[in-house]
């Protein structure tokens, strides 16, 4: 364990890295935990409104959180301590901000909702992408390896590279719990990448049109018929069931 923890940890310069992403989970399980106990209006936790009337989001925090991780990452001393302070902050910040993803995306409180259920796959996202970087193979940054563990190395690295591809299609594609388990399925990540895309997707409103956009429209609508309250129940889990309807689009959101 020890041999492990300095040759794939501390030699690789991964701590930094796990630290960001204990910090990740940490911070998204506490805030998840206490935002539903004060929807509840259970233990010492208080839907805090300030003396103006407006309510500060823990968004707000989570960016000043980032601001500061970002800069101590680029101008701070290159000290293991200060790469593990800089990677505490901009852990706790990406997780307080992408923990209202879907408020700051909507531009409305749309956090118990059901289109507020974006910020739990936002969060997951991440969270997949930090655990991958930080069990990869690198291939750099090891001392010592033979030459067939290298190869092995840059082959994992290279499925990785691979497999982020084809999540990033999926997310263009609309497809985002498809890019969640891509990251870890492959074949999951190639089906979403080659087939047609959501109809809201950024991918469908720049390339489909038509017959197409019909097709699609259709193939979605069976798609979620058939699994949708599979995965709103897994939402539901992790990020608490929604409990307001989703409000009207206002007119300025889309100006």
């Amino acid at each position: 364990m020890a041999s492990w923890w300095h040759r794939d940890v501390i030699a690789a310069g991964k701590l930094p890295l796990m630290l960001c992403f204990l910090a990740f989970v940490v911070t998204f399980a506490l805030t998840r935990t206490i935002t539903r106990m004060i929807r509840d209006g259970r233990g010492p936790f208080r839907n805090q409104v300030t003396a103006s009337g407006t309510h500060i989001h823990h968004s707000v925090p989570g960016i000043i959180l980032l601001i500061i991780g970002a800069f101590t990452a680029v101008g701070g001393p290159g000290s293991l301590g200060w790469r593990s302070f800089a990677a505490l902050a901009v852990g706790i910040g990406t997780s307080l901000v992408l923990d209202e993803f879907a408020l700051i995306l909507h531009l409305q409180d749309v956090y118990w909702s059901g289109e507020g259920q974006l910020s739990v796959e936002a969060v997951s996202l991440t969270a997949a992408c930090l655990g991958l970087a930080l069990v990869g193979f690198s291939p750099f940054g090891v001392k010592d390896v033979d030459g067939i563990e290298l190869s092995l190395r840059l082959t994992a690295t290279g499925i990785f590279i691979a497999d982020g591809v084809l999540a990033f299609i999926c997310v263009l594609k609309g497809k985002y719990r498809t890019a969640l388990f891509g990251l870890f399925l492959p074949p999951a990540g190639v089906t979403g990448a080659l087939r047609l895309a959501r109809p809201s997707s950024i991918w469908a409103r720049h390339r489909y049109g038509g017959g197409r956009l019909e097709h699609a429209t259709r193939r979605a609508a069976d798609f979620d018929r058939r699994w949708a309250p599979l995965q709103t129940d897994w939402e539901d889990f992790l990020g608490g069931k929604p409990s307001l309807p989703n409000p009207p689009a206002s007119e300025d959101v889309h100006r």
